[in-house]
């Protein structure tokens, strides 16, 4: 080599930032005689022009180097700049530039190494026909595979679901001159325990031990985490003994394995001592934990709604920068939301922007399921402009989530602001935010919508799948056309979502294909909902024979089917029927469920079989199944019908010790029960129980003072309306116009007319016919003015605009229905006053104004984002 070369060349590497430069000096090295270049010169040009991004003259590069280089040279200069395009990662360039280099140097093949580099590069890739192109020329060629290149292939066999080929060129390394090596029984044991063929893996173990070849870590983990996965603890800790037996020390990956095994399983204790073990017992040589095995735990203890535990490891990972991520944050957030803690997750979100662990739109996404699962939409949209506030973009799932929410709680308005804004930041609704739209618009009972949104999720090219007809199902279920929901589960069998076509109108234009029926067959879902859509409706046998047709399509009914059929034969008092149901369903490994005991145990309350749901009860006990609340309240309920009220207090005092909380409807069963039992000290005493545990509630307050007015206890019943009043409860549920009558007619008008005083003073809209026994006897006491006061009183309240239509209603029942003894209407008993004639024509006049249409809300289309958006 030439000193003129030598110098060119370092000249070269001097000017790498100036690549003009450098092609410059490279051309000038290769006007030298070839016995004075640098072969050195042409990967460093190379990487300048690849840096560079100067591509024309890359392309260049070869034929100057076929012009200026002898082919004895020529070859060693291609493969040493085809090796640089490879290694930085232009793989196109690469494969081509080696294709001419085999056309131009068919008998001068290059190197195993560069088979290898470009194997490795076509599979990264993903290009298959390279990699069988590449396999084919070296065998023809004459090259021999290294133990490397094979391992490189098993590899992407593996990763590519060929198993079986895979094995094939396993067991032909021998052939070709190559022994398996511990790597190679790695990468095959890695792809049977992926595709969860783990005995396979096994056996692969003791062929490595009968040919001699050690085991390492790799393979030992491998096996264990995929037993550990499966649930196979006791598998999984005997290859960790065999694994001590073969010299080899489990490291920290083979403990995670166990420890994620075991928090999987429910095993949090046992996990946990093996994490303090990690931590403190370095006699035994044990690894310590790393950042895995503290998210694991943490995990864990989350998962098992054990939070002190968690919060104290939480704490404790804080004080090491090594042991805390995002991700530990997110698992952390994920057990608050999980338990209720909504407000700490949100605490904790600031605190990690605080930390500068700033939270990722998973951390947001986590706290945003949590509240609007829970009904807490302001705070989730609060949570969404902290989130945009913060840089972090909302994606899909984001305001997928919050819509989802806004649906549920039927608040339309807000649902379409929601996706109004998902579409203007260019975040495009996916599958299931659509499916989240149509069963909304079903479950509000808006069928032409959801017709137009389903054509439009068609149009756009969203996958009308089996979930997306399963909403439709459900919604004809729901809307009183069980029939077509039928027609469609039978018609998607043979045409997949275009069975939506028999509904007609825009459903016509969904296609019939192949490719429809593969993704759109009926599922167990399907089955079930016109099951309980038939047996809802009385029509079992037809229920039955869709239960046949299913079984027969091999879809096994779960519980909740055997739940559709158990309930409706309860609830037509076929007891026996519902039991043989019961049996089939245990029989077929399908276990009792909270709705199966709720059924049975209604059903029998029918029956007044009281030992009978006894026994079921202890039976929930025997099994570990906690009753509900409407567990608890059917039972109360068979006790208070079958005569049995003085058993129905130790039902609620059984909830109150097991910390299940009694409803409202639990104390209206035990209040009607006691007071059509006429036992009213008992009525007091659950009032108060039932105080503690709801607080004072509008419905609390006037199921009892309605049940007491009935039971005949006039006076504790204005005392409870009283304090209702003092309370500023709503009244329209109370039946104070009973209360004015019992009062009227014991004589005890100043009672009543206090009552309508301090209803009027409350500014509470009262029914007009509520004033006329008032009216009525301050008339026959020759109270005129009173009188005439509270009938000016009562017209005033009845001509307001303020009058909801119920109101309307009421008062129009009041002056066309009820009839005094001498067949004259009540209104007719105040027109002695010459007042209350003129205040009645203001009334009749009253109702005939106003439109009730006007209260009617306007409807938000869901459909308009779909308008000029394509």
């Amino acid at each position: 080599m030439d000193r003129e070369a030598i110098k060119l060349t370092r000249i070269l590497l001097k000017n790498t930032n100036d690549p003009k430069m450098s092609w410059y000096l490279f051309k000038r090295i290769l006007s030298l005689p070839v016995t004075q270049q640098c072969p050195q010169s042409i990967p460093i040009i190379t990487r300048i022009l690849i840096r560079a991004k100067m591509l024309n003259e890359l392309d260049d590069l070869p034929q100057l180097l076929i012009a200026s280089q002898p082919q004895e040279t020529l070859h060693n200069s291609l493969v040493s700049f085809i090796k640089v395009l490879v290694k930085s990662g232009l793989f196109g360039k690469a494969i081509s530039q080696f294709k001419s280099l085999r056309f131009r140097f068919p008998e001068n093949p290059p190197s195993i190494y560069l088979y290898n580099v470009l194997l490795r590069s076509c599979i990264k890739e993903g290009r298959v026909d390279c990699v069988s192109w590449l396999y084919k020329d070296m065998v023809a060629s004459g090259v021999s595979p290294e133990t490397y290149t094979f391992n490189v292939l098993i590899g992407f066999l593996c990763d590519s679901g060929c198993l079986d080929d895979a094995r094939e060129l396993f067991d032909k390394m021998p052939e070709k001159g190559c022994e398996p090596n511990e790597y190679s029984f790695g990468i095959l044991v890695r792809g049977y325990c992926r595709a969860g063929f783990t005995s396979k893996g096994l056996e692969l173990l003791g062929e490595m031990r009968r040919l001699k070849v050690l085991p390492n870590n790799v393979v030992y983990n491998t096996l264990i985490s995929r037993f550990c996965k499966e649930g196979n603890i006791d598998d999984a800790e005997k290859l960790v003994d065999e694994m001590r037996e073969d010299g080899l020390s489990p490291d920290v990956v083979t403990f995670n394995a166990r420890i994620s095994a075991l928090c999987s399983s429910g095993k949090v204790l046992e996990a946990s001592r093996i994490f303090r073990d990690m931590q403190i017992d370095e006699v035994l040589g044990l690894p310590q934990p790393n950042i895995i095995t503290y998210n694991l735990m943490l995990g864990g203890f989350c998962k098992e709604g054990m939070l002190e535990e968690a919060r104290v490891l939480f704490e404790k990972m804080k004080e090491s920068e090594n042991l805390m991520n995002t991700e530990s944050y997110n698992i952390w957030l994920l057990g608050l939301v999980r338990n209720g803690k909504f407000l700490e997750a949100q605490l904790v979100l600031k605190e990690m922007v605080d930390m500068g662990m700033e939270p990722n739109v998973y951390s947001y996404n986590i706290v945003m399921d949590g509240l609007c699962k829970n009904g807490m939409l302001f705070d989730a949209r609060m949570l969404l402009r902290l989130m945009t506030s913060s840089d972090v973009l909302p994606d899909t799932v984001t305001y997928s989530t919050l819509l989802h929410g806004y649906c549920h709680a039927g608040k339309v308005f807000e649902a379409n602001n929601v996706l109004r804004e998902m579409m203007r930041n260019d975040c495009s609704p996916n599958n299931y935010t659509c499916n989240i739209l149509l069963y909304s618009l079903w479950k509000e009972g808006r069928i032409s919508e959801a017709e137009e949104l389903l054509q439009k999720m068609n149009e756009r090219g969203y996958v009308i799948d089996t979930v997306t007809c399963n909403i439709v199902i459900d919604g004809l279920c729901n809307n009183g056309q069980l029939d077509k929901a039928i027609e469609i589960v039978s018609g998607m069998w043979t045409h997949g979502s275009a069975a939506l076509g028999n509904l007609g109108n825009s459903y016509i234009s969904l296609v019939d294909d192949s490719d429809s029926r593969k993704k759109c067959m009926p599922d167990l879902i399907s089955y079930s909902t016109i099951i309980s859509g038939l047996c809802k409706a009385g029509r079992v046998d037809e229920a039955k024979k869709k239960f046949i047709e299913m079984t027969g399509k091999n879809l096994h009914p779960d519980s909740a089917i055997y739940d559709a059929f158990i309930h409706s034969f309860c609830k037509e008092g076929k007891i026996s029927s519902a039991f043989r149901v019961l049996k089939d369903m245990e029989k077929k490994g399908c276990n009792k469920t909270l709705q199966t005991y709720n059924s049975l145990i209604m059903g029998l309350g029918s029956k007044n079989q009281i030992f009978e749901i006894y026994g079921l009860m202890d039976e929930m006990r025997e099994r570990g199944v906690s009753p509900d609340v409407s567990i608890y309240n059917n039972v109360l309920s068979s006790l208070c019908e079958g005569g049995r009220v003085k058993d129905a207090p130790s039902v609620l005092d059984e909830m109150l010790q097991k910390g299940i909380a009694p409803n409202i409807s639990s104390f209206s069963i035990l209040i009607k029960a006691f007071c059509k039992a006429c036992d009213f000290s008992a009525v007091d005493e659950i009032f108060e129980i039932a105080l503690n545990v709801s607080g004072h509630k509008e419905a609390l307050y006037s199921l009892t003072f309605n049940e007491l007015l009935v039971g005949g206890e006039v006076v504790k019943a204005k005392e409870l309306f009283e304090t209702a009043l003092d309370r500023s409860f709503d009244v329209g549920n109370f039946l104070y116009k009973d209360l004015i009558d019992h009062l009227c007619k014991d004589e005890k008008l100043d009672d009543a007319s206090g009552i309508l005083h301090k209803l009027i003073d409350k500014g509470h809209w009262i029914d007009p016919a509520s004033f006329m026994p008032v009216i009525g006897g301050l008339g026959k006491r020759g109270n005129k003015h009173e009188a005439d006061e509270l009938a000016e009183k009562m017209m005033e309240m009845a001509s307001e605009g303020k009058v909801k239509n119920k109101v309307h209603r009421n008062v129009r029942s009041s002056i066309q229905g009820k009839k005094n003894k001498d067949g004259e209407s009540e209104w007719q008993t105040i027109l002695h006053s010459g007042i209350a004639l003129k205040a009645l024509k203001r009334v009749q006049r009253g109702l005939d104004q106003g439109s009730i249409s006007s209260l009617e809300p306007q409807k938000d289309d869901f459909l308009d984002y779909w308008e000029g958006s394509h």
